[in-house]
């Protein structure tokens, strides 16, 4: 498959809300035997990947008492905060998620982690799941 070849969406990564990094780092390393991947820290959130096969765990602690990823964790506990799709063409994907009325959470792309092009669409038009897209 040349880089030109479009892929269609695959799961880019899963972000899992966590109370502190450091407590939670055991499971993902040593039991599970995933690999760190260094990921730039962003929006009041720091960061700590670990690759799964074509895939990332992102554990997301808030630096940010006001954060999102704060909010969560006081409201719901520490557990899975969102799933990100990358997709061939982010532009147009979330034109056909606005035609099929999905709400939106960001209306046009923004920049997020590893400077890459987001947009998250609301739990309310997913099935409860917060979904970010990603371009590839």
């Amino acid at each position: 498959m040349t880089p030109s070849t479009p892929r269609g969406a695959r799961v880019s990564h899963i972000g899992i809300a966590v109370a502190a990094i450091e407590s939670s780092l055991p499971f993902f390393r040593d039991v599970l035997g995933l690999t760190e991947v260094t990921l730039e820290d962003t929006d009041g959130v720091s960061i700590v990947g670990f690759s799964a096969g074509e895939s990332l765990v992102e554990l997301l602690e808030a630096d940010d008492p006001a954060s999102p990823i704060a909010r969560f964790v006081a409201k719901r506990g520490p557990g899975i905060h969102h799933i990100c799709f990358s997709v061939d063409d982010l532009d147009a994907t979330l034109e056909r998620c606005r035609r099929a009325g999905i709400q939106l959470i960001d209306e046009k792309p923004r920049i997020g982690a590893e400077g890459k092009r987001i947009a998250f669409l609301h739990p309310r038009s997913t099935g409860g799941v917060l979904v970010e897209l990603s371009d590839h």
